[in-house]
């Protein structure tokens, strides 16, 4: 089933822009804690005498704790109101990324990781959920295409500035982005207390494992699932490794890793937007097939690179990231229209968990299935973009049982 296009746009009231700043916000912090690890990976298996497999389970640890509190959410999150909910889990989510900085060891900081991922990692789910509550159908490719801005302003000013400080902090090194982003977090907090309105209750069904059982039970549910599942996977089958094996085969400056991030988020900023009033105006799934096709090209691209001048690297990466982008805010459209408005809530924890098990495990998967050698080349890279090819596939696929309910 396809949904018709709509080719006038509706204008988004002014009360609209602001709840999705606030929710930008938010989301641009869980992104930056996430995202940091990857830049600063090199230097932090250097500093802790880590191996790849290693640094890929502190990077599957903050997805895989975060599946594990996804399914806990999904238990009660219907219950309470969306802001009081959003506020409290974002309150620990800024003292666990504090605990990261102040971890003593590689065991203390993948506890603190793990930590992070499980209050982090559900702050998606709520925020769909907000989105999906508060703005109509007609606006959500254009609130995606807000929330895609997120991940641009993350990789704009956030990553760039985390290097930064990892670099010029000796104190500090590899710490430093982590205090950084639980300081963002308190102002951050106190602004969404001041400002976030409080969201309508919705009349969920009663008892956990009935509403579980209804979510899980309906079929669309089930299909909008695994399409979440396949798009995450394909993800982050490629993307934890991106810098080390820049850095490592391409021979890309680890100096200029800011730069890269800076331009591939600055011109993620730049067509955000753009995708998200095409998915408003062409249709969630159609606009889903043409970004999640045109992002086959540069995931093979990205993982079969060698040696390299510095600009074509950048310009590989940055149509990495705008391609990643742009297949994720119609997916992001889809699965929020397949919502059961009175299961929204455990629907979305219930697919941000999956997804976060996804992510996981493709970072998992992808930690044994590559190694470095003593020069620092990584060796397999091209299978895991074969393996994040196929998922990708067979998402297209999926998205036509995406059944939209409005």
């Amino acid at each position: 089933m396809t949904d018709d296009p709509q080719p006038k746009l509706s204008p988004m009231p002014k009360a609209e822009k602001r709840l999705l700043y606030i929710l930008a916000g938010i989301q641009v912090t869980h992104i930056v804690d996430f995202m940091i690890m990857m830049p600063v990976g090199p230097l932090l298996m250097r500093d802790l005498g880590i191996e790849a497999h290693q640094f890929g389970l502190l990077v599957s640890s903050y997805s895989l704790s975060a599946a594990v509190s996804g399914l806990l959410c999904a238990m009660f999150i219907d219950h309470f109101e969306r802001k009081r909910a959003l506020l409290t889990l974002y309150a620990f989510f800024a003292l666990a990324t504090l605990a990261c900085a102040l971890a003593p060891s590689y065991y203390g900081l993948l506890v603190a990781r793990s930590l992070a991922g499980a209050f982090g990692g559900v702050m998606g789910a709520l925020i769909s959920t907000v989105i999906g509550d508060q703005i109509p159908p007609e606006r959500r490719g254009r609130a995606g295409g807000y929330m895609a801005s997120s991940f641009s302003i993350a990789t704009i000013a956030g990553v760039p500035l985390g290097l930064w400080l990892a670099n010029h902090t000796p104190v500090l090194g590899w710490r430093s982005p982590f205090v950084f982003v639980a300081l963002l977090s308190v102002g951050l907090g106190w602004a969404a207390y001041k400002w976030l309105r409080t969201g309508p209750r919705v009349h969920a069904p009663q008892g956990v494992w009935p509403r579980i059982q209804g979510t899980l039970a309906d079929p669309i549910h089930r299909w909008s699932m695994l399409f979440g599942c396949l798009i995450m996977f394909s993800m982050f089958s490629i993307v934890p490794f991106i810098t080390i094996f820049a850095t490592g085969t391409v021979k890309f400056p680890e100096t200029m890793l800011p730069l890269m991030y800076l331009i591939g988020g600055a011109c993620t900023l730049f067509t955000s937007r753009w995708v998200g009033r095409q998915t408003d105006r062409l249709g969630k799934r159609k606009s889903f097939l043409i970004f999640g096709s045109i992002a086959l090209a540069p995931m093979l691209i990205t993982t079969h690179m060698q040696q390299a001048p510095v600009w074509v690297y950048l310009m590989a990466s940055t149509l990495f990231f705008v391609a990643s982008s742009a297949r994720m805010i119609p997916s992001m459209a889809l699965m929020n229209g397949a919502a059961n408005p009175p299961l929204r809530g455990t629907f979305m924890s219930l697919s941000a968990s999956l997804q976060q098990a996804a992510m996981g495990m493709g970072a998992f998967v992808t930690g044994h299935i590559i190694s470095l050698d003593a020069s620092g080349i990584m060796h397999n890279y091209d299978v895991a973009g074969y393996m994040a090819v196929a998922a990708m596939l067979t998402a297209l696929w999926v998205s036509g049982k995406v059944t939209q309910r409005g």
